[in-house]
């Protein structure tokens, strides 16, 4: 132990005589991680390296390498790794767990090794864990509004960056319960007292990778959290255990295998997280209709992420908000843009406040233009945005069904997450007796209770038919939404088009919606032209 704090104090010492240590607090743990590497890595290393620097490699008889964020490799020696050099590092860490990782105690840096058939560590890859602030202001909106977010994207784009100042500024800002289950110790650090960069959050560590699953029905379980942080869900029980945590109403945010959400939809292992798919196979008259085969994929249940976030590069974000609109999209052949979001860029929507309130005024003011600024926004968000919405709380029956039962009878209600917030409650019947919590609860919010004799649709249908006051079909109000029909008519024209080769108008759109069109014919390799004047402005396919 003497001899490695004397070469603690040297190696410190060297580095601030080169320039590798004061101005850059950035590195404020990196000679944490350069007290346990040899001297064929420290003493070859430059402060304008340090920047972009992501992994040190050291293999068996190979120089070692310096990899960086742009994708380049540079040997960072002449001289090659020997056993001693290896064996230094080994020495000086904590022992690899049974995935071979191992990491710098009070850090957030990663050592991984490669073993021979013996099991003797012939290769390292030390990983370099930073504290970055301001990689989320683009996207606190989505966090603050509690929805469950996964996020996609390549290794080293800055996945876990993100999960651990999410964990961060919900556990201290927002002052909501936090547990993260950190199999790989990637997000608070190795050792068992967690980073500081995690905020006042909790870290569960995970013993094995294969049981990261159970790790996380027991932190819901055991440790009352609001919001579970996951990195890396990987196999189809951790994806099931992350829909059992988000049907008891806990927010998720997580990383998934994958680099896209198209990625995502066709990997059967993983696509339970944005509501699976299926096969369905439609009538004749449905087939004719939308103008397709009549075995067609579809989503088959409510996802569990209300957002996916791919993240595109380090400074580029792209964000579906409404992921069950996005995979039916996506399932269905048409094209759906993202919003794209920069880091250093206030969400959109905080941007355009000022503007969007002048337009309400101007509406109330002369009411008779109202139709003229339909093609200037997005109706459908509009009218979304100023529904009122019947919020229930359910307890013991499934919140997929509930979602999916709301969505077929196109009800304005939603499900909340909590009963202070509710404006009925949904229960089992099996809590009807006198007594149970559930019936206390809704006695002390002086909430109207209702119960289902079964957790099937039907049931659940008619309980919200009742509760809501829903007569009948007729009886209950719908938003007709103008986009559906606008893409399934574009379909049509691009099949009679191909057929005949005839030119072929649609009929008069917002400008939102034939922007949609334009898409879906452009991706078809035909030419889309708009004519005449608003409001009959229309696509023509020439």
């Amino acid at each position: 132990m003497q001899s490695n704090k004397k070469y603690s104090i040297i190696l410190i010492d060297s580095l601030h005589e080169r320039g590798l240590m004061g101005e850059l607090s950035f590195y404020n743990d990196l000679d944490k991680l350069l007290n346990v590497m040899p001297s064929v890595i420290t003493k070859n290393l430059h402060k304008d390296e340090l920047d972009d620097l992501v992994e040190l490699v050291m293999d068996l008889g190979r120089k070692p390498e310096a990899r960086f964020s742009s994708g380049d490799i540079k040997y960072i020696s002449d001289q090659v790794v020997s056993e001693d050099d290896i064996n230094y590092v080994v020495e000086r860490i904590e022992d690899f767990t049974l995935d071979n990782r191992s990491g710098v105690a009070g850090t957030l840096h990663r050592i991984s090794a490669i073993r021979n058939r013996k099991n003797k560590v012939v290769g390292l890859t030390a990983r370099i864990g930073r504290v970055v602030t301001g990689t989320i202001d683009c996207i606190q909106d989505i966090v603050k509004d509690g929805k469950s977010i996964l996020f996609l994207g390549r290794p080293g784009v800055g996945k876990t960056t993100k999960l651990r100042e999410i964990s961060r500024m919900v556990a201290d800002d927002l002052k909501k319960r936090v547990v993260i289950v950190d199999t790989s110790n990637e997000i608070a650090g190795d050792g068992d007292i967690p980073h500081r960069a995690i905020g006042c959050a909790r870290r569960m560590q995970v013993s094995q990778p294969e049981k990261q699953k159970d790790i996380m029905i027991e932190a819901v379980e055991n440790h009352t959290p609001q919001v579970i942080v996951v990195d890396e869900i990987g196999t189809e029980e951790e994806a099931q255990a992350a829909r059992t945590i988000a049907e008891r109403g806990v927010m998720l945010i997580a990383t998934a295998h994958g680099n896209m959400l198209e990625n995502l939809i066709k990997n059967p292992t993983l696509s339970d997280l944005v509501g699976g798919v299926s096969s369905v196979t439609l009538g004749d008259e449905e087939a004719k209709r939308r103008a397709t085969q009549k075995t067609i994929l579809e989503r088959e249940k409510q996802p569990t992420f209300d957002v996916v976030i791919e993240i595109v590069d380090r400074e580029t974000l792209a964000v579906y908000p409404d992921v069950a609109t996005a995979v039916d999209y996506i399932l269905r052949g048409w094209p759906i843009q993202p919003e794209i979001r920069k880091i250093g860029f206030l969400p959109k929507e905080k941007r355009e406040v000022e503007p969007a309130v002048e337009i309400k005024q101007e509406i109330k003011k002369e009411p008779e233009f109202t139709s003229s600024l339909n093609r200037d926004f997005n109706v459908k968000k509009y009218v979304d945005e100023n529904k009122t919405y019947r919020k229930i709380y359910i307890y013991s029956i499934s919140r997929n069904i509930v979602e999916k039962a709301i969505e077929r009878l196109n009800l304005n209600a939603k499900v909340t997450k909590s009963i202070d917030d509710a404006d009925l409650v949904i229960s089992h019947k099996s809590y009807a007796k006198g007594g149970s919590k559930i019936i206390e609860a809704a006695q002390e919010f002086k909430l109207p209770i209702h119960f289902v004799k079964s957790n099937n649709m039907p049931q659940i249908q008619k309980a919200l038919k009742i509760a809501l006051g829903v007569k009948s079909d007729n009886d209950n109000p719908t938003f007709y939404d103008e986009t559906d029909e606008a893409l399934e008519e574009a379909q049509k024209a691009v099949l009679r088009h191909n057929e005949t080769g005839e030119e072929i108008e649609l009929s008069p759109r917002p400008i939102e919606i034939r922007k949609q069109q334009h898409d879906y014919i452009e991706q078809h390799g035909l030419k889309g032209v708009s004519v005449g004047e608003e409001p009959n402005r229309r696509i023509k396919i020439v």
